[in-house]
């Protein structure tokens, strides 16, 4: 991507304005979080955005700023307070970090008054702007859009993986949320490249246990780990035991004993970006299809908050494919949304 081709993105996905405060956001190795060469070359990304935007900037009228801070090692998990403060100042924030600090941002744009826009990026590759950010985005938008309604209308989905097993995950008293694809809007927060829509499951806290009882969210749900198989047995919406003998699963079982809170299902999300591909990459293997994630789910809605945010795609060309997911409505009608491990865009039109 050229430096107009660039220039054109960040006006029609940003649209900055004369007096704003743009500040990008960068998490840095340090002796506890190790550097990578894809980690490198997204802080050289984020260099070269800066310099585009700086330009843009001494035109335009508005000022272009960078933070770093020490990557905190997890996704989703708390960023310094330095930083949040620092963002409650800024106009647009775009967070090209190697850790996801999404969860933690976004409250910043939900305050009352709140100033700012949250684009956040982790694990963004220079690569994408010839994949996903070349999406027509009032197309994904709407994609994006008819998705959370079918979440919203739904109570329940059953996914069938290609492991074989099952796993229902329980959707009533919840709300989808779907992507804005642009972030133009003081409390707009948008993950990009974008192209999703999600619901947090049923959760059962105190209070909604007295009136719609335990969660219904239960089954095996499956994740491969290079060549090692770990299967995640779910019971009222929590992860209750570790089918594995490896290595891995091993290591699973410490990290949930470490805090339970993050064997919470707390996300089920749908990807919407055709031009999207498959690379081993989250931040653009989600936005292909099907991912779920365990730990926290505030941010989309739900009860339970947790130290991280972690998300696993199985659409198709995954290790895992969701092969199926159908959701179930109220009434009992069923809406096969994904078939052969692929997002059926002909009932999206």
């Amino acid at each position: 991507m050229n430096n107009t081709d660039q220039i054109q993105l960040f006006q029609n996905l940003f649209a900055p304005k004369p007096g704003e405060k743009i500040l990008f956001i960068i998490d840095t190795p340090h002796a506890n979080v190790h550097d990578n060469q894809s980690w490198k070359e997204r802080r050289e990304l984020a260099q070269e955005w800066y310099v585009t935007f700086k330009k843009m900037g001494d035109k335009t009228g508005f000022s272009v700023d960078m933070l770093t801070f020490k990557a905190t090692g997890m996704h989703n998990s708390p960023i310094p307070d330095s930083v949040i403060q620092k963002a409650k100042k800024a106009n647009l924030v775009i967070a090209m970090t190697e850790f996801s600090a999404s969860a933690p941002l976004k409250p910043v744009c939900s305050e009352k008054n709140s100033i700012t826009r949250i684009a956040s990026m982790p694990g963004v590759e220079k690569r994408m702007e010839e994949t996903a950010f070349k999406a027509d985005y009032a197309e994904v938008k709407r994609y994006a859009e008819t998705i959370e309604k079918l979440l919203t209308k739904a109570v329940a989905a059953e996914i069938v993986f290609s492991t074989g097993d099952h796993l229902y995950m329980d959707l009533r008293n919840r709300k989808g949320h779907s992507d804005k694809c642009v972030c133009k809007k003081a409390g707009q927060s948008i993950n990009f490249p974008s192209g999703e829509s999600c619901i947090a499951p049923y959760e059962a806290d105190k209070k909604e246990f007295n009136t719609f009882g335990k969660s219904k969210t239960s089954g095996v749900w499956p994740a491969k780990y290079g060549d090692e198989l770990v299967k995640f047995v779910v019971d009222n919406n929590t992860i209750v035991e570790i089918i594995g003998n490896g290595d891995k699963a091993e290591e699973m079982r410490r990290f949930f004993a470490e805090n339970p809170t993050r064997r919470n299902v707390a996300e089920l999300g749908i990807g919407c970006n055709p031009h999207a591909v498959i690379t081993g990459n989250v931040l653009e293997d989600e936005k292909v299809g099907l991912h779920i994630a365990y730990g926290k789910s505030t941010h989309l809605g739900g009860t339970v908050e947790c130290d991280m945010h972690l998300d696993i795609v199985y659409a198709k060309g995954c290790p895992v494919e969701g092969t199926t997911l159908i959701l179930i409505n109220k009434d009992g009608s069923e809406i096969k949304l994904i078939q052969d491990a692929q997002l059926r865009y002909d009932l999206l039109n």
